[in-house]
């Protein structure tokens, strides 16, 4: 019967999360051919990986790792430990009040939020599992703050890998592991496809929440010409700016935008650049279209809608997977 096994020793940076010793090598025993996931970063977005992994599910199409990038390290983890049934939940819970108790803000740290009280909320599922006990090779991408190195949490705490990979700078305070400050991974490696390849698996599917954005590589030409303010009359008090406001196409309303949409907005900027250019130099065998481009970054309690998108397109492109593996057997 062969045998797999994972090439650890490469030039990304890989650390094991609470020791310094070098990570065994790892062998799986392959009965039939399996795919890797690559799950993208995408806020909320993410949600939708919940339905890919439950129409793949479905479908008996067998995983044979997972890599996963910010909320896709999340629900990757939580699949793998057997606790996706309790993230879909929590997801389906989510209220507008319900997110704004989970906010622990904490002005005078490295974050708006400190992300505890998210993180108490995985340790009620997730506490002692180390990402080596999963069934499945796992990893989650982070980004080392100091260096700007790419990081693979392949083993340890899969609490703190997950909080690692999701610490959305200047959002959620970053992570310190072994001595490095972690935070997002989506800043070097948005959809984590160079993981799997890395792994040396034969099919890879991605899942890319920024497909449907279209037009973003755009370049315009614009006049920097200065906004015209209303004159007040001598003696009164001016009136407060207008306040920022996302334009979103033709076909849905114009949203205002505050400090931490104007944030996450600008962290998706650079998350789709960087997918782009990562995704051209690697590509999947299989990349997931997903529609979510009337979904906010930080609309959480939106999950219901997420999960059907990804549910079903997992379902659209099962017999597309199945062909493929049955190619590999043949």
């Amino acid at each position: 019967m062969p045998k797999w096994t994972s090439p650890l020793g490469s030039n990304w940076k890989s650390i094991r999360i609470g020791s310094q010793e070098p990570p065994p090598s790892e062998t799986i025993e392959r009965t039939t051919p399996g795919i890797a996931l690559a799950l993208g970063g995408g806020a909320a977005r993410g949600w939708a990986h919940i339905g890919i992994l439950k129409a793949f599910d479905e479908a008996e199409i067998p995983i044979d790792m997972i890599a996963g990038t910010s909320i896709g390290a999340l629900v990757g983890g939580c699949y793998l430990a057997g606790k996706l049934p309790e993230l879909e939940e929590f997801a389906l819970s989510l209220t507008k009040r319900r997110i704004f108790g989970l906010l622990d803000f904490n002005f005078s740290g490295s974050g708006l939020l400190a992300g505890m009280r998210l993180s108490n909320r995985m340790r009620e599922h997730l506490e002692g599992l180390k990402i080596e006990d999963l069934p499945k090779p796992f990893v989650c991408v982070a980004a080392e703050l100091r260096t700007g190195h790419e990081i693979w949490l392949h083993s340890g705490s899969l609490v703190t890998a997950i909080r690692a990979s999701y610490a959305l700078p200047g959002v959620f305070s970053p992570v310190v592991c072994n001595g490095r400050v972690l935070v997002d991974g989506a800043l070097v490696n948005p959809v984590p496809v160079s993981v799997c390849r890395a792994y040396e698996q034969q099919v890879v599917v991605a899942v890319n929440l920024s497909n449907h954005i279209f037009g973003r590589a755009a370049v315009i030409r614009h006049a920097a010409d200065l906004e015209e303010l209303p004159e007040t009359p001598e003696g009164e008090t001016a009136a407060p700016p207008h306040p920022l406001v996302v334009h979103r196409g033709s076909h849905l309303p114009d949203k205002p935008i505050g400090l931490l949409g104007v944030m996450i907005e600008s962290f998706n900027i650079i998350q789709d650049r960087i997918s782009r250019a990562r995704l051209a130099g690697d590509p999947p065998d299989l990349t997931l279209q997903l529609k979510l481009g009337n979904l906010g970054l930080a609309e959480f309690h939106r999950a219901a809608e997420a999960i059907e998108v990804g549910y079903q397109a997992g379902k659209a492109h099962a017999t597309e997977i199945k062909d493929m593996l049955q190619l590999l057997k043949d």
